[in-house]
């Protein structure tokens, strides 16, 4: 089945032990040996005041790696198109939206409903970045950072512009964290481009089939790859940060289907 062509000018990340994209190159590379710790989501300025001190983390993560990806791209946030990708939005919102339910007033916070919909992130990006151009919000479980990459290529393709990519998962509080655990907050953000831009990374054809996904041999990367879904682009990420044309890669996507990448040279 064949699939769009796009081309990757600018990645953002932010995980357990990923401090922003160029930090976290060597790493993937193995240049650098990957020490899992906690991931720490660097401030956001672009935000309003009132509307900083509302938003929870899954906001302040796709803020943070959107912001990363777009350090070294010349784009106009407020001009670009956006797909928003997460396996289940903010997972602690929800469980206090639970224990206020379980409760005997049953009330909820107007902010706190607000922050519930599975496009709130994308709603404070374009309140911070004035951005007006058209956001989708997805969800597909496991399957939800191939899923948006997908989606986002489509756009990018169609619409002949630019189309920022954020993908992200933080973890549920118990009890629903034994329902679904997810070990760590991570990000990553990818800009696509319908031509081959002087920024461009590598070019990215896309099609969909049936292959084992790939997986890391660093035991680190692996586990993560395999307890966060949003990681299920580090495969992708590593190529990327090797550089290295002519890669084929299978990632997550169903379990009776994959999305398969083959990356190519600028031209």
């Amino acid at each position: 089945m064949n699939g769009p062509k796009v081309y990757v000018d600018a990645v953002g990340l932010c995980g357990p032990g990923l401090a922003g994209w160029h930090a976290s190159r060597p790493l993937l590379c193995g240049t650098s040996p990957y020490l899992a710790a906690a991931t720490v989501i660097p401030p956001s300025n672009r935000l309003p005041a009132a509307e900083k001190r509302r938003v929870g983390t899954p906001v302040k993560l796709a803020l943070a790696v959107a912001d990363d990806a777009l350090q070294s791209s010349c784009c106009d946030p407020s001009d670009l198109l956006s797909v928003f990708s997460s396996s289940g939005g903010d997972g602690e919102n929800c469980h206090l939206i639970c224990e206020a339910l379980a409760g005997s007033d049953r009330l909820l916070s107007p902010t706190r409903f607000t922050n519930s919909v599975h496009n709130a992130p994308s709603g404070y990006w374009g309140i911070a970045m004035q951005a007006r151009r058209a956001s989708t919000s997805l969800c597909a479980f496991d399957g939800s950072f191939s899923a948006g990459l997908l989606e986002a290529a489509t756009q990018s393709v169609s619409a002949q512009a630019p189309v920022l990519l954020i993908a992200y998962d933080t973890p549920y509080p118990e009890p629903l964290r034994t329902a679904r655990p997810i070990a760590q907050s991570l990000g990553v953000a990818l800009l696509l481009s319908p031509i081959a831009t002087p920024e461009s990374l590598v070019a990215l054809h896309i099609t969909l089939g049936r292959r084992r996904p790939d997986t890391l041999a660093d035991h680190g990367f692996e586990t993560l790859r395999c307890n966060v879904p949003a990681a299920r682009s580090l495969p992708l990420l590593r190529a990327l940060a090797l550089g290295k044309p002519g890669a084929a890669l299978s990632l997550d996507l169903f379990s009776n289907l994959q999305l398969l990448l083959q990356l190519g040279e600028v031209r």
